[in-house]
């Protein structure tokens, strides 16, 4: 019963989130399609202009920069498909060799072009162009009806993206912070609940099985971590092109922060627990005792309770609650008892390496863990400095274009300048020794 009481309340929460209006969306989708079939309707681009709106429908994404780039691709698109469709109408119609020329053609395209989702709509829009205009009029190559419906499909595609993009624009574009708030926070509590719960199991006793099952537990956590990072992803991806898009800029430092701290963190709970399975398994199973002392294990419990009290007061400093000053001040000293409770496990854990090297070597990697698990989770509220600033639209189209223009001139180079000997190969000739290269650190 508990069970479906909280999927009913997970379900109301995702449609009535708080800073959402209720039903935006899906009105903004609507309306794009409808006047959509209005507009291409008025202008008798054909009989029944239902690509308008459909068009429409699929551009209109969750931001701003998806619905450009989304309305961008499908033109692109469906422009590719019915070039292709008039270039082989012109030769021949429509028989099984030219349906799998217009195919194979069109997928090669839209390869090139990367149009990624949008890849299949190049095959499609040039077979729907064939076949439209060979059954509407007795096609024969070069007939006006190909020139007719290629140019109605490509004037509707162009009215469905342009609406779908205008609407997003001017009806309140969206901004996803609220929902990577939302996010972060459920990540957190995960985190604590799951450590109060390898806690209280090392308080109680201990088994390979215990072992196992928090192993795998501490490896589910990943799932809540890619999540809250899909949702962060969506909040930097409305923040660009979008006219309100300066509120988002100005939180994702600070959410970008915690992100990156709780992810490493989720990594060293996981290692956390790889460390308590090894040596767990490495004793005998009839004594578990020689594993970690219970004093040992009730100091890694304490530890882990100090983890999920700073991460409780991590939370409003990751969502930017109202009393997000007042729990940084708090949080130092949950840092402060964290280390506390680190040194106390340690003093219990030291061991001779020359008396118990396997100890030793296991004991050292839960500490390392444990380090690491403080280390992360006071970097996930570090402070942050000035707002987001994405990198433009067109920097990674560019940085292509670099990449072939250096590729080539590499290729152009004469022969000599590429055999030039190096500043050890003329040492040598001279027959002087090579001169030292400089050694890097390695971390």
């Amino acid at each position: 019963m508990g069970s479906a009481s909280d999927a009913v309340r997970k379900a109301w929460s995702a449609c009535f989130r708080r800073g959402r209006t209720p039903g935006l969306r899906t009105a903004k989708t609507t309306l794009a399609a409808v006047l959509a079939f209005e507009i291409a309707d008025l202008l008798h681009t054909s009989a029944q202009p239902i690509l308008a709106p459909l068009t429409a429908l699929l551009v209109v994404q969750l931001t701003l920069y998806s619905t450009l780039t989304s309305g961008l691709d499908r033109v692109a698109a469906v422009v590719t498909g019915v070039l292709v469709a008039v270039g082989v109408a012109g030769l021949t119609g429509l028989t099984w060799w030219s349906l799998g020329a217009v195919v194979g053609i069109s997928l090669v395209i839209g390869r090139l072009l990367r149009l990624g989702s949008n890849l299949l709509e190049v095959p499609i829009s040039a077979m729907l162009v064939l076949a439209a205009a060979s059954t509407s009029i007795g096609f024969t190559p070069g007939s006006p009806g190909l020139e007719t419906t290629a140019t109605g499909r490509v004037l509707e595609t162009l009215i469905g993206a342009a609406v779908g993009i205008l609407v997003n624009v001017l009806i309140a574009p969206p901004l996803y912070i609220q929902p990577a708030d939302d996010a972060v926070g459920e990540l957190i509590d995960k985190l604590s609940g799951f450590s109060r719960e390898l806690a209280t199991a090392l308080r109680g006793d201990w088994s390979r099985a215990e072992a196992d099952g928090f192993l795998q537990g501490a490896r589910n956590l990943g799932a809540e971590v890619a999540r809250a990072d899909l949702h962060l992803g969506r909040t930097e991806e409305s923040a660009r092109l979008n006219p309100r898009g300066k509120v988002a800029r100005a939180a994702q430092p600070r959410l970008r922060t915690a992100m990156t701290g709780l992810e490493h963190c989720y990594v060293s709970l996981r290692n956390l627990c790889r460390a308590v399975l090894d040596r767990t398994y490495f004793v005998a199973e009839h004594d578990l005792d020689g594993a970690y002392r219970p004093e040992a294990r009730r100091a890694l419990a304490d530890v882990l309770d100090a983890f999920a009290d700073a991460m409780s007061t991590v939370d409003p400093i990751a969502t930017d609650e109202p009393h997000a000053r007042r729990s940084r001040v708090l949080v130092e000293a949950q840092f402060e008892e964290l280390r506390e409770r680190r040194d106390r496990l340690a003093s219990l854990l030291l061991v001779d390496p020359a008396v118990d090297a396997a100890a030793w070597e296991q004991h050292g990697a839960l500490l390392a863990a444990v380090d690491r698990l403080r280390v992360e989770v006071e970097a996930a509220v570090r402070p942050t400095e000035g707002p987001w600033r994405p990198e433009p639209v067109h920097a990674r189209h560019l940085a292509a274009v670099r990449r072939v223009l250096d590729t080539l001139g590499r290729r152009d180079r004469p022969e000599e300048s590429r055999a030039q000997p190096g500043p050890d190969q003329v040492g040598e000739a001279a027959g002087r020794p090579p001169e030292p290269q400089p050694r890097e650190e390695t971390v």
